[in-house]
């Protein structure tokens, strides 16, 4: 599909749709965008993050949101939450620019995940285990400049995690983790009210106005 196209800055390439190794799913680029803080008064890039979605998400989002404009998506946080909790799987992948030790992006991202659930009130024993067992996942890991971690989100709250020293995606999950509030969480903080990439989120608002209008259209036309 013409709308679906890879996306490129810095060194990193996320293409238009991936295929994990032993899977039959794929899932299409829903955006991509720079992670980053100001430091000095200068913005630092530390990480790009890529989402896709798994197909089916257009039939979810495109009732709602089909002939949305851009400037419209941008500005929903529930289009932005229909993407966070929608009834399809997601799979992130966040790619270094900089490097990072395992130690110190894990507890960037637990930081902003137990901030969000205390927030709304769904931080309990359970999430706490979850959050420890993330850290844990991480502490032998190293991420040099184009290492990534992906993050595979079922709707029934799987989170799943992948370690690669590059982009490709390993075919075995280095770790599950169980609990729906955490793995929402972590997208959430991505491109939630509170996001640490807005460059994503305008990059799917810009993007998926023509996914959703091209894919419904050829559905429509297949009938």
């Amino acid at each position: 599909m013409s709308s679906i196209t890879p996306i490129k800055f810095e060194n990193l390439v996320f293409p238009a749709v991936v295929t994990p190794p032993g899977s039959s799913k794929s899932y299409f680029l829903g955006g991509a965008g720079e992670r980053g803080l100001v430091i000095d008064g200068k913005f630092i890039k530390f990480t790009g993050i890529g989402v896709y979605l798994e197909d089916k998400a257009v039939a979810s989002l495109a009732p709602k949101w089909k002939g949305k404009s851009s400037e419209e998506l941008v500005e929903a946080l529930d289009f932005f939450r229909d993407i966070i909790s929608g009834p399809f799987e997601k799979l992130i992948r966040g790619s270094k620019i900089l490097p990072l030790s395992g130690a110190e992006y894990s507890s960037k991202v637990m930081a902003n995940c137990v901030a969000h659930l205390k927030s709304i009130g769904t931080y309990g024993d359970a999430e706490a285990a979850a959050i420890d067992k993330f850290a844990e996942v991480f502490k032998t890991v190293d991420f040099p400049p184009g290492a990534s971690v992906f993050y595979r989100q079922s709707p029934k709250g799987i989170l799943g995690l992948r370690f690669s020293q590059d982009d490709s995606i390993p075919e075995n999950e280095a770790a599950v983790i169980v609990n729906k509030p955490v793995s929402s969480a972590v997208l959430e903080t991505m491109i939630g009210e509170h996001a640490v990439s807005p460059d994503l989120k305008r990059s799917l608002a810009a993007r998926l106005p023509a996914i959703l209008k091209e894919v419904t259209f050829k559905i429509e036309n297949e009938k």
